[in-house]
């Protein structure tokens, strides 16, 4: 098979990996907001937070990457938990946010993540910000924007 083909592949592979992340974060938030109707948004968290804890781990297993648990490093330790926290967090504004808003009000201010991302990113993972990034930052900020007002 030729470099040219596995290259392309490769990028093709993340580009289908990220447009099904965004599917299901779609489905999420319509779920969510039916889920969350006259249910304590905290309790609706945790209950997710289990079944996504389930799954992670009965994927961890079957893919047999339980083994590499064990090469993981102080600073991985760290930055995974700090992770988990901000996730965690992340959640349960969402859900608090889709029990008193609209999912379409909602779920934009929550993709304003993605622009956060890209400039946290600069300041510091130190990457590079390109002039189309920037662009669509300001579209994503400016789109959100829009779309609450």
């Amino acid at each position: 098979m030729p470099a040219e083909f596995k290259t392309k592949y490769k990028i093709n592979l993340w580009y289908t990996y990220a447009l099904l992340s965004a599917l299901f974060a779609a489905l999420t938030a319509i779920f969510a907001k039916i889920g969350v109707k006259d249910v304590n948004s905290d309790l609706a968290t945790a209950i997710r937070t289990v079944v996504i804890l389930i799954i992670a781990w009965l994927i961890v297993y079957a893919r047999g990457s339980i083994t590499s648990a064990t090469t993981l490093t102080k600073t991985n330790w760290i930055f995974l938990t700090l992770s988990g926290i901000a996730t965690g967090l992340s959640w349960v504004f969402y859900f608090k946010a889709l029990q008193l808003g609209k999912v379409s009000q909602v779920a934009p201010v929550d993709k304003l993540s993605v622009a956060l991302a890209i400039i946290l990113s600069v300041v510091f993972l130190k990457e590079v910000l390109t002039l189309k990034m920037a662009i669509g930052a300001l579209l994503i900020i400016a789109g959100t924007i829009t779309l609450i007002l």
